[in-house]
């Protein structure tokens, strides 16, 4: 198959989709539907109930995801926080906004280290203000905006919410979680955040945030508005209520999980060299964190509810999804993402991969399940088709799901990821292209491309490449074309490498 790179990929262009554009599609015959999006943080695809989770409890979001459609192929378009918010906010990728990495990234601290092959270019420490937001897309159709939560696109105030199309910021600044310090305690006031206000001793981030996203509908009811509820959870630091941390501890004893050792130092990205706490875990057994998790789907229930006591659940579309892979591979990770492989920070789908669940009111014959793949760069034009509003002239990369809620699915269109980074989950910077089945990981770290068969082959156990050579030429042909034409910075080799 012949693709031809300039329109496809998306290089300043919505790629060309018969089926859906950026302009109203005159579903709506009253006023333009309210949109809420619900967005964790490390919230892993395997983390719902609904995505197959026997140990996590999320009854709220599976009954969303059976009142809605269910993505079992979405993307974020980075494995970690900050490109992937800059991509949702703009319909851009990473390498598109610049911002590649999460801010200001391990190499702010730790850069040239005799243990890292390679070394990072620099890349943007901010949204820059130049980029359309989504929020200020929609404020031109009459939407009155608002973020309630987790931003970290930028340090200075300047690139904050209130100056990127927000009406209303409670809770977003550049900070990426919530910190234990001499005058914050994390989830639990005082939160130490200088956009919110701390609460009554022991109130939770969680609970807050959720009143604050209620309030402003309550307020805002009569009009259409767009909520960011961008929860800081399920981020670390791993903190619960103590009633939750009990239940889920005593479930786990339960399950018999008390019981088994939840790590393993048997995998392939564990160099010899690592200390022993460099460890993958490999089940879901972690109280405070499944009491985390809890505690969300308790508020999306909350918020879910007030929009029903409201009468505007019938013209509010809802989003619940997260902007990277569940952590699995760093000291400590709280969670697993089996099926899938690895977490936060790979290539692999287990930090890639993750949930989407789309609540539609009033759609005619939607679908239940959609396996189209989507990226979080293909917000930004569907809300804007939600909207009425016409991007098909912007420079975004993005292209409308709407379609796909019905069933009527695009043609397959190749998606990118960029990241030419070391953290410190042990990860391999690379790049990566998914295309219809199949998956290639050009792996920067080992010089050498991965292929995999996703629909035969979700866990990514065998690599293809040696026995599909002309699949392994033809995607990693559209990946440098690609990187080519989008000025992707590559990494340079470090003269300080020590090889082990």
């Amino acid at each position: 198959m012949k693709i031809n790179l300039k329109p496809a990929l998306g290089i300043g262009v919505i790629a060309s989709v018969p089926l859906v554009s950026c302009q109203n599609s005159g579903k709506q015959e009253t006023s333009k539907p309210n949109i809420l999006m619900i967005l964790l943080d490390d919230y892993g695809y395997s983390d719902v109930g609904c995505y197959g989770s026997k140990f996590y409890e999320t009854p709220n979001i599976d009954r969303l995801a059976s009142q809605g459609i269910m993505f079992t192929d979405a993307y974020a378009s980075c494995p970690v926080s900050s490109p992937t918010r800059g991509s949702i906010l703009t319909g851009k990728y990473p390498v598109n906004t610049g911002i590649t990495e999460w801010i200001p990234g391990r190499q702010a601290t730790d850069y040239g280290a005799p243990y890292d092959k390679l070394l990072p270019l620099p890349f943007k420490l901010f949204l820059d203000p130049e980029e359309v937001t989504v929020a200020e897309m929609l404020k031109t159709k009459g939407y009155t905006t608002m973020i309630s939560g987790k931003w970290h696109l930028g340090e200075d105030p300047a690139y904050w919410p209130e100056n990127q199309g927000f009406d209303v910021n409670k809770g977003g600044y550049k900070a990426g979680q919530p910190f234990v310090t001499a005058t914050a305690n994390g989830y639990f006031s005082p939160y130490g955040n200088p956009r919110l206000d701390n609460g009554p001793p022991g109130e939770y981030l969680t609970d807050r945030q959720t009143d604050e996203a209620i309030r402003f509908i309550e307020n805002n009811r009569e009009k259409p508005f767009f909520v960011l509820l961008s929860y800081y959870a399920v981020h670390t630091p791993l903190q619960a209520k103590e009633q939750h941390i009990k239940k889920f501890t005593e479930k786990a004893d339960s399950m018999g999980l008390s019981s088994i050792s939840p790590f393993t130092r048997d995998k392939d990205w564990i160099k010899p060299s690592m200390p022993d706490d460099f460890r993958e875990r490999i089940i879901q057994s972690n109280p405070v964190y499944a009491a985390m998790i809890w505690s969300v789907d308790e508020n999306i229930g909350r918020v879910l509810a007030r929009l029903e006591e409201l009468g505007i659940d019938g013209n509010t579309v809802v989003i619940v999804t997260s902007d990277n892979g569940g952590l699995a591979t760093s000291i400590g990770s709280p969670t697993c993402n089996a099926p899938l492989r690895a977490g936060k920070g790979w290539l692999y789908e287990g930090g890639i991969r993750v949930p989407l669940i789309v609540r539609y009111p009033g759609l005619k014959s939607p679908a239940k399940v959609v396996d189209y793949p989507v990226s979080s760069v293909d917000f930004y034009p569907t809300f804007a088709e939600i909207a009425g509003y016409d991007c098909s002239n912007e420079k975004i990369d993005g292209i409308s799901f709407l379609s796909s809620l019905s069933g009527r699915n695009p043609e397959d269109r190749p998606l990118f990821w960029h990241y030419p980074h070391y953290n410190n989950r042990g990860v391999e910077p690379g790049s990566a292209i998914r295309l219809g089945k199949y998956k290639l990981i050009d792996n920067f770290e080992r010089e050498r491309q991965e292929l995999y068969d996703l629909e035969n082959d979700i866990s990514e156990t065998t690599d293809i490449s040696a026995s599909n050579p002309e699949k392994t030429r033809e995607l990693f042909t559209l990946l440098n074309d690609w990187r080519a034409l989008t000025g992707a910075k590559m990494m340079l080799p470090n003269p300080a490498w020590k090889k082990e």
